[in-house]
């Protein structure tokens, strides 16, 4: 019997039915579907919420043309901007028609009128998006969420025959056709759901929208709400929805986007509020990379909403002040009301802690000891008794290193009335409590109070908002040589007394400063980790990685030796495929303190200085040993790629020695290495280390990768203990399977597909039933993620493939052949039975057949295409980039000359008249063009061969490689004019052979001109 799914427009009434259940919840608007009913429902609440100063004369239509143009943005995050308002009141400006009347401001959205005040909430479904060119396609949205009367939440959906991930590319889908724009250009939050699993994300264009960042929802407990009505009743409902896109939303302005807040975020934010209304301090235990200082950003920022609060102080660790935490809160701050004190002068930091103003402040713990110093022993004069006896709460970020214990006491001393909100991603426990010191708290509950909201990282990772860890423990000697190495340090030692752990904590430390031994790493590195550092995305896309030592001497070793390996001075060389994708590999940097006063200043000074000289050749920049901090902010930077100016091979660094900075409170989602030659740290600075490797960044980034190459066995073990400390009962679940374990999974995946298909001459497309093009495609799908995953581990090289693994890679590569015809065929044609399950939006992970990305070259153009909205002006970008675009436009040629052909025209004119572009994206420009080329070659070959061009078109956008007989065919052969042809064409064909040169003619276009560009 087969089944019969639900349909969509049963999910939209039910969805419907319950956001308009119960009091003060949506209104179901059905009389509105168009954009122009859209926009007089928005200027009916707009007269209705500003009669006062519209003083009853209503708006003309001049009038609401100017309001209408500016809420026409150019993206959703110049809207979140506006949005934002001032002092949380987005308005609209008009002159008004009647001179007398002169300007006037208009109440749009009032963020703090949460289902109260001037406030409406309106659903509508089935909004009819009209076509704006004569390209452009009609389409229907599925339900949208107005609040007074603007679009501020989209939902798509699929029934539960799709998958949810339908829904998420309907809407980029929506977004490359410029279907968000005029009043939709307003929406901040995108729902995908197929019923039973559901997904939120914020707004973005379609080259920023990054399924990475798809967010689950979950309860309080870190329970999964997946239903989409559960979802609604949790997320969609008044208030919680209005809260969504207004208090639980940060914007970045050094990224030019909009941020939702994760769900556990916000549970934090609600249980810190709740503790300060039962005047409670406690502590956050949210794990290293879940958005820990965002998270405690919008906890201070909330906290200003208890009217008993007076001042909310964010205190950061003095070095996170003077780097990331500086830049993260600057681009949070600019649009809310927040101030971040960095002056030297404490008499300002008292000014603020003074003022009437209800604000944050942001600043050291070293800042406060000086206020506090400033009062000391001059009794309760009016102004220390002002500061002593403030309503005030102290959020504190990294707790454990901004704030000691004493210290900690000696301000609770001074600030009476204080309040303390601990954030950390390592908690201290009674298993690794510090050492007693008089009375002072030794554990983080003793320190700050109760744990009022908890998200490790085995909750993170099941809900994909960090990544798992892949862990190689690595030797660079064998047993034998360290039995050797024993032996020699005692003659005397009785070697089969000991295990292999108490060998290696015999081993001197010297063992590991010798070069042969650090060679050995650098080989480890540049010649086994392409796959852990991204090669196979491509020049501009990989990925880099932090090397960290036991001393700032091996680390200026380290230093020396990968220049000397990129000079070809030593045994290690580096290997043609590591060359093949990036010439210039490794671009390495170093970073240390550097004190004045120890034996060793003047040395590291010296070999300092040589590598700010390297840096400053690489990089065209002038930095000194007297400007060390801005040194430091631009290697964070350029290691980040969070701004654009380092999205550029160019500007990309790949390596950073340290030996303990940036390894905890650093945030770069595209680092994703970690290479340890030191010995194993302690538990809670194991994960914060690790923790810098396992941020979301893209598909081709599965785990946080951590490699060690001291004593493996003591390293496994203090790991095992980190992790079963830090994983709340999930340490299985953190770690990726060995390598043992990847080498059986596909040694298992070569043997199922074997038996399915012994070779892939066996698969013949049209002659198998789907029943087994479906087990074909799946036990493939399997295969190619074991391979992928097997290719990370640096155990693993191509040449084992025919030997240890009983597949050759050309094999491999015709199976990859056959995999894509079949899931053409499989699209094509949905009948066979359902329940062997098949994801037909596999993304093929191991063999990748392409050279050059083009989307990376649009990314390089778009630099040149000038901004109105960016603030620091528009640069020109430097020579080198111009030199960069045209040498990987010839090499895409040579792959896609066609495509190549359209972006190197594209390409030509922006760089003759950058103005015409001014405030385009490339991307759009690019499609534009594909999408005129098309109709211009199914034009051409309609007047050619005096068929229809409508019914050409069809065919064209449903053309399927591995049909003999094309969808529409039929239908353009029965209005083809060969009469009109005949007479019409020098030497035309005859009858009997029209309809066969058709068809070649047409499958040619198709190959030759149409596909590279549709197939990017």
């Amino acid at each position: 019997m087969v089944h019969s799914f639900v349909s969509e427009s049963e999910l939209e009434d039910n969805l419907i039915k319950q956001l308009i259940r119960g009091e003060s919840q949506w209104t179901y608007r059905e009389d509105l579907h168009t954009e122009e009913e859209l926009w007089q429902n928005f200027k009916h609440k707009l007269e209705i919420n500003n009669k006062d100063v519209l003083n009853e004369v209503s708006l003309t239509e001049q009038e609401f043309r100017q309001i209408k143009e500016q809420l026409h943005f150019v993206n959703f995050y110049e809207a979140a901007k506006w949005l934002s308002g001032e002092n949380g009141i987005a308005k609209v400006q008009v002159q008004r028609e009647d001179a007398t009347l002169g300007t006037i401001r208009l109440k749009v959205l009032n963020r703090a009128d949460i289902a109260g005040g001037m406030s409406s909430y309106e659903v509508i479904n089935q909004y009819q998006s009209n076509k704006r060119t004569k390209e452009d396609q009609e389409r229907r949205f599925d339900v949208t969420l107005l609040i007074n009367g603007l679009p501020m939440i989209h939902i798509e959906l699929k029934n539960r025959k799709h998958s949810y991930m339908d829904g998420f590319r309907q809407i980029k889908k929506y977004l490359k056709e410029d279907k968000f724009t005029g009043i939709f250009s307003t929406v901040q939050m995108f729902v995908i759901s197929n019923g039973t699993d559901t997904r939120y994300i914020a707004t973005a264009r379609d080259g920023k929208l990054n399924e990475q960042f798809l967010s689950k929802w979950v309860d309080r407990e870190n329970q999964p709400v997946n239903n989409y009505l559960d979802f609604a009743k949790d997320v969609l409902s008044i208030p919680q929805a209005h809260k969504m896109v207004t208090q639980y939303t940060v914007l970045d302005s050094a990224k030019k986007a909009l941020i939702l807040l994760r769900p556990y975020q916000i549970h934090a934010i609600e249980a810190v509020k709740e503790a300060s209304r039962r005047q409670e301090s406690g502590y956050v235990w949210h794990t290293t990379g879940s958005g820990k200082t965002l998270t405690s950003y919008k906890v201070a920022r909330n906290l200003l909403q208890i009217p008993s609060l007076q001042k909310t102080i964010f205190i950061v660790d003095r070095v996170d002040l003077d780097q990331q935490t500086t830049g993260s809160f600057e681009s949070y701050a600019e649009h809310d009301v927040i101030e971040i004190d960095e002056t030297e002068n404490v008499n300002d930091l008292i000014k603020k802690l003074l003022s009437k103003e209800r604000n944050v402040v942001v600043t050291t713990i070293q800042k406060l000891n000086h206020v506090m110093k400033s009062f000391d022993g001059k009794g309760d004069t009016k102004k220390s008794d002002t500061l002593r006896q403030l309503k005030i709460a102290f959020v504190v970020d990294e707790c454990h290193r901004a704030v000691s214990p004493q210290k900690q006491q000696e301000i609770k001393e001074f600030f009476v009335r204080s309040l303390w909100y601990g954030f950390t991603g390592t908690p201290i426990f009674a298993e690794n409590a510090k050492q007693v010191v008089g009375n002072l708290p030794r554990t983080t509950e003793e320190q700050y109070g109760r744990r009022l909201h908890e998200y490790t990282v085995k909750e993170a990772i099941y809900d994909k908002a960090v990544l798992g860890f892949q862990i190689e423990y690595k030797s660079t000697f064998s047993e034998e040589e360290l039995d050797e190495a024993l032996i020699q340090l005692d003659s005397e030692i009785e070697l089969d007394d000991l295990t292999l752990t108490d060998k290696e904590a015999r081993l001197p430390k010297r063992v590991y400063e010798h070069e042969r031994h650090m060679l050995e790493v650098i080989q480890s590195i540049v010649n086994k980790s392409r796959k852990k550092l991204g090669f196979q995305n491509g020049v501009g896309k990989t990925n880099n990685a932090i090397l960290t030592t036991s001393s700032i001497a091996q680390a200026q070793h380290y230093y020396d030796l990968f220049k000397r390996v990129k000079a070809g001075e030593t045994t290690v060389q580096i290997g043609e495929k590591t060359k093949r994708t990036l010439l210039d590999f490794p671009i390495v940097a170093i970073t240390y303190s550097i004190s004045e006063n120890e034996e060793s200043s003047i040395e590291n000074q010296e070999k300092m200085k040589e590598a700010l000289l390297d840096y400053n050749e690489a990089f065209a920049t002038s930095y000194t040993l007297e400007t060390m901090r801005s040194y430091n902010r631009n290697v964070n930077d350029r290691l980040a790629r969070k701004k654009e100016k380092f999205l550029p091979r160019s500007e990309q660094l790949d390596i950073i020695i340290v030996v303990d900075r940036l390894l905890t409170g650093f945030d770069a989602p595209c680092l994703s290495t970690l290479f340890i030659d030191r010995p194993a740290m302690k538990p809670h600075d194991l994960i914060q280390a690790f923790s810098r490797t396992n941020r979301l960044f893209d598909k081709s980034k599965k785990y946080g990768q951590i490699v060690t190459f001291q004593t493996p066995m003591i390293f496994e073990e203090k790991v095992k203990q980190a992790l079963v400390l830090y994983s709340n009962g999930g340490e299985n679940e953190v770690v990726a399977p060995t390598w043992e374990e990847a080498h059986e999974t596909f040694l298992t995946a070569i043997e199922e597909l074997r038996e399915i298909a012994p070779t892939p001459e066996e698969i013949d497309v049209d002659g198998l039933e789907a029943a087994q093009l479906k087990k074909f495609a799946k036990a493939y799908q399997v295969l190619d993620k074991a391979f992928a995953n097997i290719q990370v581990y640096t155990e693993y090289s191509d040449a084992q493939l025919g030997s240890d693994f009983p597949i050759q890679m050309d094999e491999i590569e015709e199976y990859h052949g056959k995999y894509v015809n079949v899931l053409e065929k499989l699209r094509q044609d949905k009948t066979g039975p359902e329940e062997i399950d098949v994801n037909i939006e596999y993304e093929l992970e191991s063999v990748k057949t392409d050279e050059i990305n083009y989307e990376y070259i649009l990314l390089l153009i778009q630099a040149f295409l000038p901004n109105t909205h960016d603030e620091k002006g528009n640069q020109p970008p430097a020579e080198k980039t111009v030199e960069e675009i045209n040498q990987y436009l010839a090499r895409l040629k040579k792959g896609n000359p066609t495509l190549a052909g359209l972006m190197e025209t594209l390409w030509a004119s922006i760089q003759a008249n950058p103005e015409d572009y001014r405030d385009q994206h490339v991307s759009s420009l690019l499609e534009q063009m594909i999408q005129q080329t098309i109709n211009t070659l199914v034009a051409d070959f309609a007047n050619t061969w005096w068929v229809q061009n409508d019914e050409l078109a069809f065919m064209v956008a449903n053309y399927k490689s591995n049909l003999q007989k094309q969808n529409g065919e039929a239908e353009l052969k029965r209005t083809s004019d060969y009469e009109g042809y005949k007479n019409h064409t020098k030497n035309p064909k005859k009858r009997l052979t029209y309809w066969k040169s058709v068809r070649q003619a047409f499958d040619e276009m198709m190959i030759q001109d149409i596909l590279p560009l549709q197939n990017r």
